[in-house]
């Protein structure tokens, strides 16, 4: 009996310590106060009204709704559209409708054969999805706005895919799974791929942010940084981004390499093109493991941190630009 108790005891002791270090043990690390050179940014402006259109005026975004979510489709065409993009439409059938991949095209001047996809979703699950995912969708529309007048050296595809949420997910008719299949087998010279999947919450509380089991002993407390996710083959990358990133601007980010198989690592379209071996990160602020509105009808555009978000895409913006010159 004595030995059953012991067990008991020490059974409870685990499980208390594993979900105690679910949350972020950095609990020291000081609140990021932001930068004054984004407070009155134009780009913070332009972000909030990309993510209202999406999720308050559009609202749901997904087949079972195609009215909408052909709303969505044509509102990120025009946008595309009105920076001069050259656009392509990707059209795949699904459950009897059509699905769209909208894909906004900027061929590089030295070497436009090798290519660098941003990529964001913009179907939802059956909530107004702000965070997850028209803050993606506004920071694709975003960088495509930077990098419109710049000359560069490779090729980049802006691409809003469609139906990563479930039913779909991880199934072939998501809308990254179909355009990855599609460019291995035109064996297109990918050089690297960011996903932009859940980009707009941040908090600046003790113990905002969760983590996988055990994970929380070597991470932040507060969820106030955004974070590049990559599997082992594409830790050269996520390493390359975060040097980057950090160059160019004082946000926080944190990184982390690992199997998919850990929850959350590869739960947006960096699966699929982890799928075909392309080398792909994933930039999120962690959705779930943060945001308790993941999924929910309270994901709504005013609880996003619009000057937070500006920062994120600036210091992307930067680091899209570096890896678009031909090495």
């Amino acid at each position: 009996m004595k030995t059953l108790l012991r067990l008991l005891f020490l059974l409870i002791i685990a499980f208390c310590f594993v979900k105690a270090a679910s949350f972020g043990w950095f609990f020291w690390k000081d609140a990021y106060e932001g930068n004054e050179k984004y407070k009155d940014s134009k780009l913070s402006e332009r972000l909030k009204e990309h993510v209202y259109k999406l999720s308050h005026d559009i609202g749901n975004r997904s087949v079972f709704e195609p009215e909408k979510l052909d709303e969505a489709a044509a509102y990120i065409a025009k946008e595309f559209k009105s920076l001069n993009y050259y656009i392509e439409l990707e059209k795949y059938d699904v459950f009897g409708r059509t699905a769209t991949n909208i894909i906004a095209v900027k061929t590089g001047s030295v070497n436009p054969e090798e290519i660098i996809i941003i990529g964001a979703h913009y179907d939802t699950c059956f909530n107004p999805g702000a965070d997850d995912n028209a803050s993606g969708v506004a920071g694709l529309l975003e960088l495509a706005s930077l990098l419109s007048d710049i000359q560069i050296d490779r090729t980049v595809k802006f691409i809003a895919f469609a139906n990563e949420e479930p039913p779909f997910f991880k199934t072939e008719n998501m809308g990254s799974r179909v355009y990855a299949k599609s460019a291995k087998e035109k064996n297109e010279n990918i050089k690297a791929v960011f996903i932009l999947e859940s980009i707009g919450y941040y908090s600046n509380k003790l113990f905002s942010q969760n983590y996988p089991p055990l994970m929380g002993l070597v991470y932040p407390s507060r969820g106030n940084f955004v974070t590049v996710v990559g599997n082992l083959p594409s830790r050269s990358l996520a390493k390359e981004v975060v040097v980057s990133f950090k160059k160019n601007t004082s946000f926080p980010i944190e990184s982390f390499i690992g199997p998919g198989f850990i929850p959350g690592v590869d739960f947006s379209d960096n699966w699929s093109f982890w799928h075909e071996g392309y080398p792909c990160v994933m930039i999120t602020d962690t959705a779930f493991y943060r945001n308790s509105n993941y999924h929910a009808a309270t994901d709504t555009y005013e609880k996003l941190d619009y000057d937070a978000i500006a920062e994120v895409v600036s210091g992307l913006g930067e680091v899209v630009i570096e890896i678009t010159k031909a090495p």
